[in-house]
């Protein structure tokens, strides 16, 4: 996914410098990203950092590392936010230290269903593919192979009919990660959800499309090799629509601020939309 983030500023342009200023204007004194609220969050973190590495900007890797060793090896966090832990640390020294990378897969496997995947809930019994697209992520940014790859491969393909635009992109992602070959009936399902004047929209019947759902079903569909012919132009004017001058983007039309959450996702729109 920074990959192809990484190509946004080609469509950015002289647009790129305000980005990253609101993407650093997003960082506290703590080395967290802010969320809405202006407090310092974990899961901000996140999407700071790989903004930033999506405009081919310098992190502050001494600052952001002084706020991640306030959680230690993950203790008291819940399954998203040792996610969260795993990634921030990937992001600025390519993987956490040996010990808290062994800590944090330990806390992930506690929340291990029974059907071979994951739930973001550790007394669930069923998987979900949003909780398995984070565990593997957690793995390979902890450098690890995740254990019974076959039983959450099982696992995900009995999820396969879920009705959520970034749910199902996050199975595509990770059948492809995993060597699997998604079916076509994917692709389909996928540009159902598009609007044709630019956007896809998180779930059928949904007021308006947002940039998380636009993100992911490119990404998803690239992946699956689908042409962007016919929908890079109006998506282009989608992500176009929700930029301000202060160099962030909103989530969607009706949304009211600006965040890194969603700039991240514009950025990776923009990277897929780049020709």
């Amino acid at each position: 996914m920074l990959q192809v983030a990484r190509l946004a500023p080609k469509l950015l342009g002289d647009s790129r410098g305000l980005v990253e200023a609101f993407v650093r204007s997003q960082i506290n004194p703590d080395g967290a990203f802010r969320n809405r609220a202006g407090d310092s969050d974990l899961y901000y973190t996140v999407f700071g950092i790989e903004s930033l590495v999506a405009l081919q900007a310098e992190v502050p890797v001494e600052i952001v590392a002084g706020y991640l060793r306030t959680f230690g090896k993950g203790e008291g966090l819940d399954f998203v936010h040792l996610a969260c832990l795993a990634r921030c640390w990937a992001g600025i020294a390519r993987h956490p230290e040996a010990a808290i990378a062994d800590a944090i897969l330990n806390r992930i496997e506690k929340f291990r269903t029974q059907d071979g995947g994951y739930n973001q809930s550790d007394d669930a019994s069923e998987a979900t593919s949003y909780a398995m697209f984070l565990a593997l992520g957690a793995y390979q940014d902890c450098g690890c192979t995740m254990p019974a790859l076959d039983r959450l491969l099982d696992a995900l393909e009995d999820l396969q009919e879920q009705d959520v635009t970034p749910v199902m992109a996050a199975t595509v992602t990770v059948l492809r990660q995993l060597g699997r070959t998604p079916d076509t009936a994917f692709a389909e399902w996928l540009l159902q959800r598009n609007l044709p004047t630019g956007g896809f929209f998180a779930i059928s019947g949904a007021p308006l499309p947002d940039l998380l759902s636009t993100a992911t079903a490119l990404h998803a569909l690239a992946g699956l090799h689908v042409p962007f012919d016919g929908l890079r132009e109006p998506c282009l004017d989608f992500v176009d629509s929700l930029w301000t001058n202060r160099g962030g983007f909103y989530g969607n039309w009706s949304d009211d601020a600006i965040d890194t959450e969603y700039t991240y996702y514009a950025l990776l729109s923009l990277g897929h939309l780049t020709e």
